[in-house]
């Protein structure tokens, strides 16, 4: 089963699907990383009193908070509200989320007894993803449903460092001075990513992204070594079912040609890079996704559209661009800034 055999609203032929494939767009489509979330009051409101992983638990939570920016900001695609532990916490491991912090283990991960924690993940262990996504499409009509996992080495930064880290150090020394240990965690993660996306495929997911949100950490051989292959694995685990495949991580301008050899159909890019250099990096028969800095947002409207011009004149020449933020929406973000930015790239790349 794949996403496309629940079109019955044209969604294949929407903007944003058709710039995956690289096709002739009516205007450059547009969603953002993290629009929905914290920059809304809706959210806000309907997360009050409610933790981050129950929220990711509860479809009729999910389904809403996932709405929110495309009622809002009639962006060209939605993303499935979750988080990337949320198939960790699936299968058992003690995590949580914790304000102002972010996800942090009970017991990191540090030796090879520690991989037996990590069991696959069955589609039973995620019922709650499948419903919600069952119910998203059938509120979304013609908007399609962007699917959502964290790719292997940022799961597993989480595992062995316990938290967030600035410097990565223990996940490092494992990748290092036990390559072993590093490859097997890393292998046993893609299979837990490419199960967890899988099942939101099969529910009606028309493209699915992979955020490898501190692959920037690396240096490219390191990456291509250590990283890539299991990345890769996720990759072709969802290759069959022929829904685009998005690739992003952030500081990743060095890695650009790599990470979309890793298998991605679109490859997002950050804002320090611009979109015709990131399309020299990563080369011919990719689309790509980006770029604008979301600090832009906070300066005044014109200054706003400026730098929104330089991204779309930037990626004129290219044959697939999706418009987004180099990185996700900051939480204290003007949620009218982000309508009226939707409104204006709409209009001003009109075709």
């Amino acid at each position: 089963m794949t996403g496309q055999q629940h079109d019955t609203t044209g969604i294949t032929e929407s903007a944003f699907l058709k710039a995956c494939r690289r096709e002739p767009v009516p205007h450059t489509p547009v969603w953002f990383m993290r629009q929905a979330g914290r920059s809304l009051p809706e959210y806000l409101k309907v997360r009050e009193g409610i933790a981050m992983l129950d929220s990711c638990m509860r479809p009729d939570l999910v389904t809403e908070i996932t709405l929110q920016p495309v009622r809002r900001h009639r962006v060209d695609a939605a993303i499935y509200f979750s988080d990337i532990v949320v198939p960790l916490k699936a299968i058992g491991i003690d995590l949580d989320i914790k304000p102002g912090v972010g996800p942090v283990v009970d017991r990191p991960f540090r030796s090879r007894a520690d991989l037996e924690r990590l069991r696959p993940l069955e589609p039973d262990d995620v019922g709650y993803v499948s419903e919600a996504v069952a119910m998203l499409i059938g509120e979304l009509g013609a908007t399609p449903l962007i699917g959502f996992a964290g790719a292997p080495f940022t799961l597993a930064s989480y595992l062995v460092e316990g938290g967030p880290s600035r410097n990565h150090e223990h996940t490092k020394a494992m990748m290092y001075g036990e390559p072993e240990l590093w490859a097997d965690l890393l292998d046993r993660l893609a299979d837990i990513t490419a199960a967890f996306l899988r099942v939101q495929i099969e529910a009606g997911a028309s493209a699915v992204q992979l955020f490898d949100s501190w692959a920037g950490a690396l240096a490219p051989v390191d990456y291509r070594d250590s990283v890539l292959p299991a990345s890769a694995k996720v990759f072709d685990a969802v290759a069959g079912y022929g829904v685009p495949r998005i690739h992003f991580g952030v500081g990743t301008g060095e890695l650009l040609g790599l990470m979309g050899e890793a298998g991605a159909d679109v490859v997002g890019v950050d804002w320090r890079v611009p979109m015709d250099e990131a399309a020299r990096r990563v080369g011919p028969g990719k689309a790509l996704q980006g770029n604008l800095d979301p600090a832009v947002l906070f300066a005044p409207r014109e200054a706003v559209e400026a730098k929104a011009d330089e991204v779309l004149a930037a990626a004129a020449d290219l044959p697939g661009h999706i418009f987004n933020l180099g990185h996700g929406v900051l939480p204290s973000t003007d949620p009218d800034a982000l309508t009226r930015l939707v409104e204006y790239v709409q209009e001003r790349s009109a075709r």
